[in-house]
């Protein structure tokens, strides 16, 4: 009798960990899923949107400045993202006299398209299992010293073995935590330039408050363009270059969705930890998430305080207040979601099950002793994951002290120093003092600072904190204030004229007085610390974690193809190229909830509220509404439908994906999960973990119809 309660209780593991509608398949190896996908209503094959013999889709798609996705809509290189992702370009072009932030921002010439230096889009070439070449040299016997070293040369050997014979760029990537490795090839490109974006109000329409939400009425996109030199290779911005001619680009649907509907998501999610132990989940949801939260609740309230009072400072401060929101936002999801969907209780199921498993064969033990040891691991790396997450959310987050550490290499130079090193040194810190000026704003500064800095001490145990902390009480009595007026008051930092005199002026003698500036003392007291007392048993605990979840992936890879034949294996996401499938659908959150898969320009009235910036609805669009003036973009029932939800397994990269119909045509981009299944990076459970994209047919008549910018619309490929 327990030998069947152990089997079934696999076989229900096995069916919550690895699903149709879960996973983020490598695209190379996309044939193992092509007969399941077909099953589920795709029309088109797996060497449709992966192959290397032929333009195919993968060709369509690129890693958008690093930390989004993007994909080809036409011939001449438009390129389609997020909102949310061009949203620092945005900022970045903004001023009060011309603030895209709030008007939007449509380039209605070519010439009118705006370079943004820095901004890369890389394009994925071809993938190449390399892991026999990797291991090559590691057996059992292989200390893990031993092995990291090996598969170090055997990369550098790889990588120089073929750089010299590609004009791309190449890069060996991990997989299954070690277990399998791929060569990669990218094409980088280098200009790419701002060509439209709605304004905040549509493009961030509901902002925090409905961010990771649903139903979500998000107009959560923007547009850039590729350039090329006149040969059509990748180059830097020049006024020469010219749009790139891409091997293939996505033709645009205006079908829509139905419910049960095939789509698939193809894009770079970020980083998941779908196969953690529970200790670790633990540790992420009850731990240290909470406490990150709370941080940044404080800031984020700081911010917009200041933000509805004066225009300048909410330009200055929206990419920041962004940045912050997401992650807090999310992170309050995770937390839900593991404690109201048993995220924890089902991992510690599924390790009853491995366990079970390892015990059946004396060979298995190394995979059921990896799993113990976490345990005692975890513990260990608590006490400095809490010390880094202070120092990092809370010490750092004060903007003058983080502005301060660039000048740490200026205060340590001497008469010794190359004339030529303390130039460059110099040449740069310009750059970035104009960078940081431009959306600083004291006030704000020093409101954090004091709510950081007394959480920190609140929090942290005074033998374990940087000695600045300490020294509130030594010399300021306790007065967080009181510090927080010296540090302000005494420090160069806080004045780009005096920051620019001292780069005009700087000489060798100096360097002694600007390390004693207390902006840059908090600083380094903070990395003082954290290099004396917390990085090093960071690197350990890192170490043995990895190699631990080396072992305990390799005993997953082997048991659930025993177990669970018919199931495939999905790697962890790593910013690697990916697809993902899953069909059209609602979900029901809690009880007496029940949501449809769709949301439409109704719901965006519905929402309107012109005393909250985030609700207020632009006149144009009224208009439009009223006057339901939708063109070919309404849907068959008449409305403009605005999003839609599916069960593809997406991330944080995943940002800006195309979503795909059966035909492989573009009906959307992703751009966001449900709050209630944002813990899918750690724990998947499809009936709430559903990802939300913006209907490509919103996207279109915004460009179009909203803001009148039809050459864009004349050089995309859509079928009606």
């Amino acid at each position: 009798m327990k030998k069947l309660s152990l089997t079934f209780a696999i076989i229900f593991v096995m069916s919550s960990v690895i699903r149709a509608d879960e996973g983020m398949w490598i695209p190379a190896l996309l044939q193992r899923n092509e007969a399941e996908m077909q099953a589920m209503g795709m029309k088109i094959t797996a060497d449709d949107i992966y192959s290397i013999n032929h333009s195919s889709m993968k060709d369509a798609v690129v890693l958008f400045g690093g930390g989004c996705t993007g994909e080809l809509v036409s011939e001449q290189g438009l390129l389609l993202t997020n909102h949310h992702c061009g949203y620092g370009w945005i900022q970045r072009h903004s001023t009060v006299e011309h603030d895209y932030l709030t008007e939007g921002f449509w380039a209605m010439t070519q010439d009118e398209e705006l370079p943004c230096p820095g901004l890369t889009a890389k394009m994925m070439r071809n993938m190449v299992d390399v892991t026999d070449k990797v291991l090559a040299g590691v057996t059992d016997a292989t200390t893990d010293e031993e092995r990291e070293k090996v598969i170090k040369e055997n990369i550098d050997n790889i990588v120089k073995s073929v750089e010299n014979d590609t004009e791309y760029a190449v890069t060996v990537e991990s997989f299954y935590q070690g277990n399998q490795y791929f060569l990669i090839y990218n094409e980088i490109f280098r200009d790419t330039r701002m060509v439209g974006a709605p304004p905040s109000n549509i493009g961030k329409f509901g902002g925090d408050t409905d961010n990771w939400v649903w139903p979500r009425h998000t107009g959560d996109f923007s547009v850039f363009r590729i350039y090329v030199d006149k040969d059509g290779k990748p180059a830097e911005y020049n006024e020469d270059n010219v749009p790139y001619n891409p091997d293939y680009h996505f033709t645009i649907s205006l079908k829509g969705v139905e419910e049960g509907d095939f789509t698939f998501v193809f894009g770079y999610p970020a980083r998941t930890n779908e196969y953690l132990p529970s200790v670790a989940v633990n540790q992420e949801a009850n731990v240290i998430y909470p406490v990150v939260v709370d941080l940044r609740t404080q800031i984020l309230d700081i911010y917009n305080k200041y933000q509805e009072k004066d225009a300048k400072v909410r330009i200055q401060y929206a990419s920041k207040h962004a940045g912050l929101g997401n992650g807090w936002k999310k992170w309050m999801g995770v937390i839900e979601g593991i404690r109201n969907f048993k995220g924890i209780e089902k991992k510690q199921a599924f390790e009853a099950a491995y366990n079970d498993w390892c015990m059946q064969e004396r060979r298995r033990m190394k995979y059921m002793h990896a799993l113990r040891d976490f345990t005692p691991v975890y513990e260990e790396y608590e006490k400095y994951r809490m010390a880094s997450t202070y120092l990092n959310e809370a010490g750092l987050s004060v903007e003058l002290i983080k502005f301060a550490a660039n000048f740490n290499k200026l205060s340590t130079v001497d008469k010794d120093t190359p004339q030529e090193d303390i130039d460059k040194i110099i040449n740069n810190l310009r750059g970035t003092t104009a960078s940081f000026f431009k959306d600083y704003y004291q006030p704000i500064d020093e409101e954090v600072a004091v709510a950081m800095f007394e959480a920190y001490r609140a929090n942290q145990p005074e033998d374990f904190r940087p000695g600045i902390l300490n020294e509130i009480d030594s010399k300021y009595k306790g007065d967080v204030k009181a510090y927080v007026g010296y540090l302000f008051g005494k420090s160069i930092f806080t004045s780009e004229d005096k920051v620019n005199a001292l780069l005009d002026d700087f000489k060798p003698g100096k360097a002694k007085k600007l390390a004693k500036d207390p902006a840059l003392v908090a600083y380094n007291s903070m990395l003082d610390f954290y290099n004396e007392n917390v990085k090093d048993k960071t690197i350990e605990c890192n170490k043995k974690i990895n190699n631990l979840r080396r072992v305990y992936m390799e005993g997953q890879m082997k048991m659930i193809p025993e177990v669970y034949p018919e199931r495939n294996l999905y790697p962890d996401a790593n910013f690697t190229l990916r697809v993902t499938y899953g069909k059209v659908g609602g979900f029901k959150p809690k009880d007496a909830v029940t949501y449809r898969h769709y949301t439409t320009l109704d719901g965006i009235m519905q929402k309107e509220n012109p005393d909250i910036y985030d609700y207020v609805v632009t006149d144009r669009l009224r208009e439009l509404y009223e006057a339901k003036d939708f063109g070919r973009y309404a849907d068959k029932d008449g409305s403009m439908h605005v999003a839609f939800i599916a069960g593809n397994h997406t991330t944080g990269g995943n940002s800006g994906s195309p979503i795909l119909n059966a035909e492989g045509e573009l009906l959307g981009l992703n751009f966001d999960r449900t709050w209630e299944g944002t813990m899918s990076d750690l724990v998947y459970d499809p009936s709430i973990c559903k990802n939300i994209s913006v209907d490509i047919r919103y996207v279109l008549f915004l460009i179009d119809k909203y803001a009148g910018c039809r050459r864009l619309i004349e050089e995309m490929t859509i079928d009606e």
